[in-house]
């Protein structure tokens, strides 16, 4: 492993935004069937600085070699997936050499990187681009998913009515049924399909002089309607059957999933899984191709919050059976041992997400890892007693490691990862993290992790800034790039990260707690752990502030309206009014289910606008479909108009808006999310550190 660098003079990266958006970023793991390689995904700033750029890396299991780039091109690589001879497969927009003149915007064609360190070529594309490359462990099969417009009786039929539809500059989407965009895109008139084609000889190993052969991709999936959109799909080993999530509406706008089987040969797709009380989705195939491990996510009611649950189903059908049914958390992925009798999977777990070992047959648990991190991406070695993922934690961003399962399992008790030489070195961090518990007033244990900086002390007590997480189904137990403490802590503060109730990985009860009630055991916990934190002499009570996105956001709201104890309030992609929220999500049916009117205006914080007398930043993207940019103009004209801290005479007024036409839910160009931490950085030091004269930090000169 590469250690952190130890920080020079209180240089760090994240003193210096230009540096922190210019820091490689790890995504995915993939192993190749003889277990002797990995690689992953790492994204780089463009030469603009504009855009990041996605490149493949090999890295070494043994340890031994300095992990190597595979590919380079200016339009990145995704969707990265071993062939059973060890060839890699990915997804790319970058140019094909034997192509005609482009006609128009690139899409992701599919490219084959030979395992014997030959060219990369495209082996296969579709008019409409390829994504969620999926091969067969036992088979030369490819699974790929692409859009097809419903009235296209053919490829290309499919490709002519496209490219019509760009010619003309035509937009325009007519829907028949819910729902129509999904947290950053809108959806339609085209809908995935799955695509199956053989690497045959030919394709594998092409012959000088003559034109590459390429993938016959046939459609397994020819009435897929909507059924494929935002569901998962997979092969199994021997390649003769795809198991897919499968959405299907029904009545009163709602979307509902099952399990199902496709057979490739004649695409007859039948219900593997059905439930009335649960949707199920994130299909994994066993290795001896009988059962499939799933989620099942049973349906939430106003009093009843929802539970995430590991089941299992033999492939030929029969009865589903729950896996760990005594195991009072949510799992969140998995992947089968090579033996198919058990599990890795990870799960959030007291503001960690270790990797677990979670038997076939019994249900039995065994934790296996012991770091204080969050886990994913496992992968497992061909022998079973080894496995691979990519660590995280709040100390560093995602990195490769090796984990010893056979010592987990044989010791009885859990074994810390082994860091692997990674792409980039990790980042040197400017201050100290530490956790945070105390008692809410119901009993239950609240904790939060404490992102301290260099130098505070009881002489020099760092000011407060407490950051609320969204979801609200989540935990702060993995590093963000865009939710970035160490920004902040590099300014000064001490940033408390808290799970409160309606958090993950504390059992279901805990959740239980917040549901419905967003406004009661979410707000309490988060008021009880800061008044715990601010009992340490090395924080400045008197100089705090809190902000959040999303349910983060909804948070910093209510806050706002319930308490002036801080003096800054920054509020992101936040929902405000709970009346006007519900029916214009991009998923009202999911939100009908959890909030009764009542519930909702009894838990909206619009209603206590009155009631605001702290200063509040205001911050939200046009194109944010998940909370639609009607609850910022709303609360940002209410602010104005309303709030305990009116705009004057003039208009002008100590909130601010900070607005993105062309961002989404999050905001994740670099130069915007640079302009963001600037301006969220800029107004705590106006209202947090009284900051003004020679000491005043200005708002960016970018944005006039």
């Amino acid at each position: 492993m590469t250690e952190p660098t130890p920080p020079d003079s209180h240089a760090t990266p994240f003193h210096d935004l230009d540096a922190y958006i210019a820091l490689p970023r790890l995504g995915g793991l993939k192993l190749s069937p003889d277990g002797t390689r990995l690689v992953t995904a790492v994204q780089t700033l463009d030469r603009k600085r504009t855009a990041w750029v996605t490149a493949l890396w090999e890295v070494d299991p043994a340890g031994a070699r300095p992990a190597r780039r595979l590919t380079r091109s200016a339009k990145s690589e995704s969707s990265a997936a071993f062939t059973p001879s060890g060839d890699l497969l990915f997804a790319s927009a970058r140019p094909d050499p034997d192509a005609e003149e482009p006609d128009g915007d690139p899409v992701a064609a599919l490219w084959l990187l030979p395992a014997d360190g030959a060219e990369a070529r495209v082996v296969g594309h579709r008019a409409a681009g390829v994504g969620g490359v999926q091969v067969a462990t036992d088979a030369p099969t490819v699974l790929v998913v692409s859009d097809v417009l419903p009235s296209a009786g053919d490829d290309e039929a499919d490709a002519r009515i496209a490219k019509e539809r760009k010619d003309t500059k035509v937009a325009a989407v007519l829907h028949d049924s819910y729902p129509i965009r999904y947290w950053d895109h809108d959806l339609g008139p085209a809908t995935p399909h799955a695509f199956v084609a053989t690497v045959s000889d030919d394709v594998a190993a092409p012959v000088a002089g003559e034109p590459d052969a390429r993938l016959a991709l046939r459609d397994v999936t020819p009435d897929a309607g909507t059924g494929l959109r935002e569901q998962r799909a997979v092969l199994t080993p021997d390649g003769r059957t795809v198991v897919a999530s499968w959405g299907r509406n029904v009545a009163r706008g709602n979307v509902r999933t099952d399990l199902v089987t496709i057979d490739v040969a004649t695409g007859e797709r039948s219900v593997l899984v059905s439930d009335p009380d649960a949707d199920l989705g994130s299909p994994v195939v066993s290795p001896d191709g009988r059962w499939v491990a799933y989620e099942r996510e049973t349906l939430s009611t106003p009093d009843r919050a929802p539970s995430i649950e590991l089941w299992v189903v033999a492939l030929d059908g029969g009865e589903p059976h729950r896996l760990g049914a005594d195991w009072d958390r949510w799992p969140g992925a998995w992947v089968w041992l090579p033996s198919s009798e058990g599990l890795l999977v990870t799960a959030d777990d007291d503001g960690r997400a270790p990797v677990f070992h979670v038997e076939r047959r019994t249900g039995a648990v065994t934790r296996l890892t012991s770091d204080d991190a969050a886990f994913s991406d496992v992968q497992v070695a061909p022998d079973g007693r080894t496995a691979y993922a990519l660590r995280t934690s709040y100390e560093a961003p995602a990195h490769p490691v090796r984990i010893d399962v056979a010592a987990a399992l044989d010791g009885g008790a859990p074994v810390p990862a082994t860091p692997l030489p990674a792409p980039a070195p990790l980042p040197a961090l400017p201050g100290r993290l530490e956790e945070v518990e105390t008692t809410a007033e119901d009993g239950s244990r609240v904790r939060a992790w404490l992102a301290v900086p260099e130098g505070a002390s009881a002489d020099d007590p760092a000011p407060f800034l407490l950051w609320i997480h969204g979801g609200p189904l989540g935990s702060w137990n993995a590093w963000s790039w865009r939710w970035n403490p160490w920004l902040l802590v590099a300014q000064g503060y001490a940033v408390l990260l808290p799970d409160p109730a309606l958090s993950t990985g504390y059992g279901q009860e805990f959740v239980q707690r917040g549901w419905g009630a967003w406004g009661a055991a979410p707000y309490t916990d988060l008021m009880a752990v800061t008044d715990a934190a601010l009992e340490r002499l090395d924080l400045d009570a008197t100089r705090t502030a809190a902000m959040g996105g999303s349910f983060g956001g909804y948070m910093a709201n209510w806050v706002a309206g319930h308490t002036d104890r801080f003096r800054a309030i920054v509020t992101h992609a936040s929902l405000w009014a709970l009346d006007q929220f519900g029916p214009t999500t991009d998923a009202s049916y999911y939100w009908q289910r959890e909030m009764t009117p009542e519930m909702a205006l009894e838990n909206s914080p619009h209603r206590f606008v009155g009631d605001i007398v702290t200063p509040m930043l205001v911050v939200h993207g046009d194109k944010d479909y998940r909370v639609p940019i009607g609850e910022g103009l709303r609360l940002w004209y209410e602010l104005l108009s309303a709030s305990g801290l009116p705009a004057d005479d003039e208009g002008r007024s100590p909130h601010r808006f900070l607005y993105f036409p062309d961002e989404n839910h999050w905001v994740l160009t670099p130069q915007h999310a640079k302009v963001w931490y600037q301006t969220v950085g800029a107004f705590l030091a106006t209202h947090v550190l009284g900051a003004t004269g020679d000491d005043a930090v200005a708002y960016p000169e970018v944005l006039g």
